[in-house]
C-alpha cells in the first residue's frame, strides 16, 4: 500500500470530519465518512457552500485571496436537534493545483456541557445569595434578640457565658391603667399602639446608648452599662426616662388615646445571657432589675423614681427631689428620690 493510499485510510478512519475541495469552484475532490455523515454525502459537482449550511462562498473569500485560515463555529439543525461544528478551512496545494482542507468537528455535547455548567453556576450564585439575603434577615432577628457582642460571642462558640456586670443602671416603664385599655379596645388597635410607642423607645434608647432588653406586655426595660461598661449608665437612663416622658407628653397631644407612665431606675449589679435553648432570649436580672421593677410602682403617673443611691450621679444634670424612705418588698427600707427634668440640654452619647 502506497503511502498516499495509508494517508486517505488514516483520513476515513479519524472522527474529524475531512474534505478537500477545489479553490476554483469549491468542488470537492476528498471527503471522509465522518463529513458524510454530518453534512450528507455531496452529489456530483457539489459545492463545500452546499454542503455546508450557513457557509457562504464570500466567507472564503480572504482564504482564498489572502491565504488567511478561516475558523468559525456552525450551528446545523439536523432534524429535531442543533449541532454545533467547529470548522477550520486552510489553503493547501497538489500538483500546482490550489486547494482547501476543511477539517470539521462536532463540538455539540462541548457546547451543551459549557451551557449546563453556565446554568449550574447561575443557579449556585441564585442559592448564594438567597442565602445571604436569608443569613441577614438571621442576623436583623438574633440582634433584635441580643446585644451586637452577645451576638458576635453567640455565632462565634454558639453558646453565651452568662456575666456578672457589677454596675448598671436599668429603666423600667410601665402603663397605668394598661389592661383596662386592653381590655376595652380592640387588640390591633392596642398593637398599633403599643408597636408606635415602643418603636420611638428604641429610638431613644440607641439614642443614649442604652440596650432595649425586653418588653413585657406594657412594660419596657433598658439598661446602661452593660454588655460594654460605661462610667454614666445612671444618666443615660434618666435621659432615657425623661424623653420617654417628654415623648408620651407630645403625643397625647394629637392622639385620641392619652397615655400616662410610671418609670422607676435601679442601679446596681445584674446577670445578663441567653435563655433557653429552642427559643434564645437575651435576658437580665439581678439587684438592678428587681429594683427598677419595684420603684416603678411608687411613682406617680408621669413621674420616675429612683434610689438615693443615684442622687449623686444624677443631681447634676437632672431636678432631684426626696421622697423619703419606702419599705421595698424583698429588697427593705430604701430612700427614694423623684427625678424630674434635665437642668440642661441632655448630650446623646450613642455608645453601641
Amino acid at each position: 500500500m502506497s503511502i498516499a493510499a495509508i494517508n486517505e485510510q488514516l483520513l476515513r478512519a479519524i472522527g474529524v470530519g475531512v474534505a478537500v475541495v477545489r479553490a476554483s469552484d469549491l468542488g470537492f475532490v476528498f471527503h471522509n465518512q465522518p463529513f458524510a455523515e454530518w453534512f450528507g454525502t455531496p452529489g456530483e459537482g457539489a459545492a463545500l457552500t452546499d454542503a455546508i449550511d450557513g457557509l457562504q462562498p464570500e466567507d472564503l473569500g480572504p482564504l482564498c485571496d489572502e491565504g488567511l485560515r478561516y475558523s468559525a463555529e456552525l450551528k446545523i439543525k439536523r432534524k429535531r436537534r442543533t449541532l454545533v461544528f467547529a470548522i477550520n478551512i486552510s489553503q493547501a496545494s497538489h500538483l500546482n493545483e490550489a486547494l482547501l482542507v476543511v477539517e470539521c468537528q462536532n463540538i455539540t455535547r462541548i457546547r451543551e456541557l459549557e451551557s449546563m455548567i453556565d446554568s449550574y453556576s447561575t443557579m449556585v450564585e441564585r442559592n448564594t445569595r438567597e442565602l445571604e439575603r436569608e443569613k441577614e434577615r438571621v442576623e436583623r432577628l438574633l440582634l433584635n434578640l441580643m446585644p451586637r457582642s452577645v451576638y458576635e460571642e453567640f455565632k462565634t462558640f454558639g453558646v453565651v457565658t452568662p456575666q456578672l456586670y457589677p454596675k448598671v443602671s436599668v429603666v423600667m416603664l410601665d402603663f397605668v391603667n394598661f389592661t383596662d385599655f386592653a381590655s376595652r379596645t380592640d387588640p390591633t388597635v392596642t398593637l398599633g399602639e403599643l408597636n408606635d410607642i415602643f418603636t420611638a423607645f428604641d429610638r431613644i434608647v440607641e439614642q443614649y446608648g442604652c440596650e432595649r432588653i425586653k418588653t413585657i406586655g406594657d412594660a419596657y426595660l433598658a439598661v446602661a452599662g452593660m454588655p460594654e461598661p460605661t462610667p454614666d449608665h445612671a444618666t443615660a437612663v434618666a435621659h432615657c426616662a425623661t424623653r420617654f416622658l417628654r415623648y408620651l407628653d407630645r403625643r397625647n397631644q394629637s392622639h385620641q388615646h392619652k397615655w400616662q407612665a410610671r418609670i422607676g431606675l435601679g442601679t446596681g449589679s445584674a446577670v445578663g445571657s441567653v435563655v433557653g435553648i429552642q427559643k434564645y432570649v437575651y435576658d437580665v436580672f439581678g439587684p438592678a432589675v428587681n429594683l427598677a421593677s419595684r420603684l416603678q410602682v411608687f411613682a406617680n403617673p408621669m413621674k420616675i423614681v429612683a434610689p438615693e443611691d443615684m442622687k449623686d450621679a444624677l443631681s447634676e444634670e437632672f431636678h432631684v427631689t426626696d421622697i423619703g424612705p419606702e419599705d421595698i418588698k424583698g429588697i427593705g427600707e430604701v430612700n427614694l428620690v423623684n427625678v424630674g427634668d434635665e437642668l440642661s440640654a441632655p448630650q446623646p452619647s450613642g455608645r453601641f
